[in-house]
């Protein structure tokens, strides 16, 4: 290769070095803002394209930051109590190379793929500060920080995977040092030490983290921002104003989202900031007006109504300060409750970010199965059990550990069904695919994938925990599927309870061969009671059929039911009961 050496006794063409420095400042002029860097720009979240986009987030708790409720130590609550419960059972040795395992195995670049597949197109990443510093405490030089390369390793890897899959991921502070909150659990807080609120070199701690992730992060357009402190809960005016939701001031909040932002925009002038007020996200009193062009308010939604009016003190600060809004936290609820809140949200043309992918319980698209035993180490935690032996407690933990990975998860699919296609369908779906002949057995609990009045009716459908006076529950077996029907566990598999009057089932039939004429209910009832319609194709096929006592709700009777001739192909079955009282736990067809 032939190399053009310029002598150091060599007079410059200073023409020609003028030429090309004008055509690379052309050039990067001409580039402009990297297409997919989002901003706020008036109501809406903008790339550089100018395209509204509306995120469809999921989050990744319990990855980085475990609260208690995740894995049934809600009697434990924070993640340090739940380290050295383990930390009782096994030593220290074998607890570290637990939480080593536990980041490399419970959010891997498969889970991205299969959530980017399943349409979610953004990640936001609940981060504990001590992946990436020590506590304010430990330093060993007092107001310098240590920075560790664990979390920014963890987020350099999780960035390449949302980049390869064309996902925004939003970094959020969720673990802020000291704890920001006096819900202990969601931050991690130990209340015998100095808070966030409490302590100065945690706040200072805190903004040199967000320097130092802004620093890291700048030209990076896969990023879509900084949640820069998650649900502050905290009286400032009035201690006893437990989770913040009188404060009328927020003054120290406040002046901290204007320091951190100030310290980002030193490094960083092109990320959006996103803002969560005091009271759980949802109190922004004193918050604004706006002190940067490029920030976007978060509230979070939980356990109410999907109506307009339980949004609209948000839809009035967007108006009153033309900033965006970003549902930055929501779900725990019922798959009925998700469809209406994302609906809601994206009527108004609010992107959203639900919690979490992940945990034990069916309210989420993964869960964790327990491992076997694990009762056991539950009870010895609680104080309701004798302590197992070393080797018990590490085969159990370690079975935790494999049963993280997604290929070992339980897939919800009518959680993703209700986020996604039911927002914008009415239309039910088989939940598998029924191909019936003779001899077929149904389980009551795989009806129709859809909404209710769709696929189903249940006269109790979601969770509205935080609204007095509405005492509803959703699916009260907990089992199986995140729908309002409630569905309980048996011997041998699954089965509908708590039917009341009026509630129905359907299912999408694909009868596979000819000569079927009879079908088999199996239902249980302690005492008389029920009566059943069965409807085929939208037609009544008898009178009502009585549910006779079995005398138990798993003590199970056939039914038979004389069916039309079916021809081959599409058919749909609905189960109405038109009174209520007994148990539903299967259909054959012969």
């Amino acid at each position: 290769m032939n190399t053009h050496v310029v002598k150091p006794d060599a007079k410059p063409n200073i023409s020609a070095t003028l030429a090309i420095l004008f055509c690379c400042v052309l050039f990067v002029c001409c580039q402009g803002p990297k297409k997919n860097f989002l901003r706020a720009q008036g109501h809406h979240i903008v790339n550089g394209q100018g395209d509204t986009i509306i995120l469809r987030g999921m989050g990744l708790g319990g990855w980085m930051l475990q609260e208690g409720y995740m894995f049934r130590l809600g009697f434990l609550g924070q993640q340090y109590r739940i380290r050295e419960s383990i930390e009782d059972v096994v030593g220290k040795e074998e607890t570290d190379r637990f939480y080593n395992e536990w980041l490399v195995n419970h959010t891997r670049r498969i889970d991205i793929d299969s959530m980017a597949a399943w349409g979610f197109n953004s990640i936001r990443l609940p981060m504990h500060y001590n992946l990436y510093t020590l506590p304010v405490e430990d330093e060993p030089v007092t107001g310098e920080n240590t920075w560790l390369e664990k979390g920014f390793a963890l987020t350099d890897s999780l960035l390449t995977w949302c980049k390869a899959n064309g996902m925004y991921l939003i970094l959020d502070l969720h673990a802020a040092p000291g704890g920001q909150g006096n819900d202990l659990n969601i931050s991690d807080r130990n209340p015998d030490k100095p808070s966030f609120w409490e302590s100065e070199a945690n706040r200072r701690k805190t903004i040199a983290l967000w320097r130092k992730l802004a620093e890291r992060y700048a030209d990076e357009e896969w990023i879509g921002g900084y949640d820069v402190l998650n649900e502050t809960n905290w009286g400032f005016e009035d201690a006893a104003d437990f989770r913040g939701t009188a404060e009328q001031t927020n003054v120290p909040l406040r002046q901290f989202l204007v320091d951190v932002t100030r310290a980002i925009r030193e490094v960083d002038s092109n990320h959006i900031i996103f803002l969560e007020g005091n009271g759980f996200a949802n109190n922004y009193n004193g918050i604004f007006p706006k002190w940067d062009d490029n920030l976007v308010l978060s509230f979070h939604k939980y356990g109410n109504p999907n109506t307009e009016a339980s949004i609209q003190r948000f839809l009035d600060l967007r108006d009153e300060h033309d900033i965006p809004l970003w549902l930055g936290e929501s779900g725990e609820n019922s798959n009925t409750w998700f469809t209406e809140a994302i609906a809601l949200c994206e009527q108004n043309g609010i992107g959203w970010a639900w919690w979490q992918n992940k945990k034990m319980g069916i309210n989420q698209p993964l869960e964790i199965t327990p491992p076997e035993g694990y009762t056991a180490l539950l009870d010895y935690w609680s104080g309701k059990g004798k302590k197992p032996s070393h080797e018990e407690a590490l085969r159990i933990l370690n079975q935790w550990l494999e049963n993280l990975k997604l290929e070992n998860n339980i897939f919800h699919r009518d959680v993703v069904d209700a986020m996604f296609r039911q927002v914008y369908s009415h239309d039910a779906l088989a939940f598998k695919n029924h191909a019936i002949r003779k001899g077929t057995v149904l389980n009551a609990a795989d009806f129709d994938l859809g909404r209710q009045r769709v696929a189903y009716y249940d006269t109790d459908t979601a969770s509205y925990h935080y609204t007095p006076g509405m005492n509803t529950q959703g699916n009260r077996g907990r089992s199986y599927r995140n729908d309002g029907v409630d569905i309980q566990a048996d011997t041998s598999g699954y089965y509908v309870f708590h039917i009341e009057n009026g509630e129905w089932l359907q299912y999408t039939l694909n009868i596979a061969e000819e000569g079927i004429a009879q079908l088999l209910l199996n239902v249980a009832s302690e005492t008389d009671g029920g009566r059943i319609i069965v409807m085929i194709n939208g037609k009544i096929l008898s009178e009502p059929i009585e549910v006779p006592a079995t005398g138990g709700g798993q003590t199970w009777a056939t039914i038979p039911i004389q069916l039309p001739e079916f021809s081959p192909g599409q058919h749909r079955i609905r189960i109405v009961a038109e009174t209520g009282g007994f148990n539903f736990k299967s259909m054959t067809f012969d």
